[in-house]
Protein backbone atom coordinates (compact mmCIF):
# COMPACT_ATOMS: atom_id res chain seq x y z
CA UNK A 1 0.00 0.00 0.00
CA UNK A 2 1.24 3.53 -0.29
CA UNK A 3 1.99 5.20 2.82
CA UNK A 4 1.21 8.05 1.47
CA UNK A 5 -1.87 7.07 1.71
CA UNK A 6 -4.34 6.62 5.59
CA UNK A 7 -6.00 3.48 5.82
CA UNK A 8 -8.68 5.13 8.00
CA UNK A 9 -11.95 5.64 5.47
CA UNK A 10 -14.85 7.25 7.22
CA UNK A 11 -17.14 4.07 7.46
CA UNK A 12 -19.83 6.26 5.43
CA UNK A 13 -17.18 5.82 1.85
CA UNK A 14 -17.16 2.11 2.81
CA UNK A 15 -20.49 1.54 2.89
CA UNK A 16 -21.38 3.68 -0.16
CA UNK A 17 -18.28 1.64 -2.48
CA UNK A 18 -20.29 -1.60 -1.46
CA UNK A 19 -23.50 0.16 -2.65
CA UNK A 20 -21.55 1.25 -5.68
CA UNK A 21 -20.14 -2.51 -6.13
CA UNK A 22 -23.89 -3.91 -5.71
CA UNK A 23 -25.76 -1.59 -8.33
CA UNK A 24 -23.05 -2.40 -11.27
CA UNK A 25 -23.44 -6.09 -10.49
CA UNK A 26 -27.66 -5.94 -10.75
CA UNK A 27 -27.16 -3.91 -13.78
CA UNK A 28 -24.55 -6.68 -14.56
CA UNK A 29 -27.16 -9.32 -13.50
CA UNK A 30 -30.38 -7.56 -15.69
CA UNK A 31 -28.23 -8.04 -18.73
CA UNK A 32 -27.39 -11.56 -18.01
CA UNK A 33 -31.37 -12.56 -17.17
CA UNK A 34 -33.01 -9.89 -19.04
CA UNK A 35 -34.42 -8.64 -22.41
CA UNK A 36 -30.95 -6.46 -22.67
CA UNK A 37 -27.62 -7.21 -23.60
CA UNK A 38 -25.04 -6.97 -20.45
CA UNK A 39 -23.34 -4.55 -21.85
CA UNK A 40 -26.34 -2.51 -22.67
CA UNK A 41 -27.74 -3.01 -19.37
CA UNK A 42 -24.37 -1.98 -17.57
CA UNK A 43 -24.07 1.07 -19.54
CA UNK A 44 -27.57 2.78 -19.70
CA UNK A 45 -29.28 0.41 -17.28
CA UNK A 46 -30.28 2.95 -14.08
CA UNK A 47 -28.45 0.91 -11.60
CA UNK A 48 -25.10 1.66 -13.62
CA UNK A 49 -25.71 4.93 -14.10
CA UNK A 50 -26.80 5.68 -10.23
CA UNK A 51 -23.84 4.21 -9.67
CA UNK A 52 -21.70 5.82 -11.78
CA UNK A 53 -23.19 9.45 -10.17
CA UNK A 54 -22.87 8.29 -6.56
CA UNK A 55 -19.10 7.63 -7.62
CA UNK A 56 -18.35 11.03 -8.76
CA UNK A 57 -20.46 12.44 -5.32
CA UNK A 58 -18.61 10.38 -2.89
CA UNK A 59 -15.08 9.82 -4.04
CA UNK A 60 -14.21 13.60 -2.80
CA UNK A 61 -15.30 11.79 0.87
CA UNK A 62 -12.53 9.09 0.33
CA UNK A 63 -9.69 11.33 -1.01
CA UNK A 64 -6.82 10.28 1.10
CA UNK A 65 -7.45 6.65 1.82
CA UNK A 66 -7.08 3.21 0.33
CA UNK A 67 -11.21 3.65 -0.79
CA UNK A 68 -9.95 6.27 -3.41
CA UNK A 69 -8.54 4.23 -5.66
CA UNK A 70 -11.97 1.79 -6.35
CA UNK A 71 -13.91 4.86 -6.78
CA UNK A 72 -11.87 5.96 -9.56
CA UNK A 73 -11.88 2.19 -10.38
CA UNK A 74 -15.93 2.23 -10.74
CA UNK A 75 -15.58 5.03 -12.80
CA UNK A 76 -12.69 3.83 -14.97
CA UNK A 77 -14.99 0.64 -15.61
CA UNK A 78 -18.07 2.37 -16.93
CA UNK A 79 -16.19 5.11 -18.79
CA UNK A 80 -13.56 2.44 -20.94
CA UNK A 81 -16.90 0.28 -21.22
CA UNK A 82 -18.94 2.88 -23.24
CA UNK A 83 -15.92 3.87 -24.81
CA UNK A 84 -14.89 -0.13 -26.13
CA UNK A 85 -18.90 -0.34 -26.72
CA UNK A 86 -19.13 2.46 -29.31
CA UNK A 87 -15.30 1.96 -30.73
CA UNK A 88 -16.97 -1.83 -31.40
CA UNK A 89 -20.31 -0.48 -32.64
CA UNK A 90 -18.50 2.15 -34.83
CA UNK A 91 -15.93 -1.11 -36.22
CA UNK A 92 -18.77 -3.20 -37.02
CA UNK A 93 -20.92 -1.35 -38.91
CA UNK A 94 -19.39 -1.09 -41.73
CA UNK A 95 -18.00 -4.61 -41.91
CA UNK A 96 -22.09 -5.63 -41.64
CA UNK A 97 -22.09 -4.69 -45.16
CA UNK A 98 -20.22 -8.18 -45.86
CA UNK A 99 -21.88 -9.96 -42.66
CA UNK A 100 -18.81 -10.30 -40.66
CA UNK A 101 -19.93 -7.36 -38.86
CA UNK A 102 -22.51 -8.62 -37.30
CA UNK A 103 -20.30 -11.18 -35.74
CA UNK A 104 -17.29 -8.77 -34.85
CA UNK A 105 -20.16 -6.92 -32.81
CA UNK A 106 -21.73 -9.59 -30.99
CA UNK A 107 -18.13 -10.97 -30.11
CA UNK A 108 -17.02 -7.74 -29.05
CA UNK A 109 -19.97 -6.89 -27.29
CA UNK A 110 -19.99 -10.23 -25.56
CA UNK A 111 -16.44 -9.93 -24.50
CA UNK A 112 -17.16 -6.86 -23.10
CA UNK A 113 -19.61 -7.81 -21.05
CA UNK A 114 -17.18 -10.60 -19.61
CA UNK A 115 -14.49 -8.14 -19.14
CA UNK A 116 -17.08 -5.63 -17.02
CA UNK A 117 -17.95 -8.86 -15.21
CA UNK A 118 -14.73 -9.11 -13.93
CA UNK A 119 -13.65 -5.45 -13.24
CA UNK A 120 -16.90 -5.35 -11.02
CA UNK A 121 -16.12 -8.72 -9.31
CA UNK A 122 -12.37 -7.88 -9.11
CA UNK A 123 -12.91 -4.56 -7.29
CA UNK A 124 -15.37 -5.92 -5.13
CA UNK A 125 -13.17 -8.77 -3.70
CA UNK A 126 -10.50 -6.44 -3.20
CA UNK A 127 -13.16 -4.05 -1.40
CA UNK A 128 -14.69 -6.91 0.81
CA UNK A 129 -10.37 -7.90 2.09
CA UNK A 130 -10.05 -4.30 2.55
CA UNK A 131 -7.05 -4.12 -0.19
CA UNK A 132 -7.07 -1.17 -2.86
CA UNK A 133 -7.42 -0.74 -6.41
CA UNK A 134 -3.89 -1.50 -8.23
CA UNK A 135 -3.59 0.67 -11.12
CA UNK A 136 -5.48 -0.47 -14.30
Amino acid sequence: MNPLVTTDAPEGTLRTMHIIYALHALGLVIGAFGAASVVGSFLFGWPSIIAVILSYLKRGDARGTWLESHYAWAIRTFWLALAWALAVTLVSIPLAIIVVGIATWVLGLFLLGLWAIYRVARGWLRLKDGQPMLAG
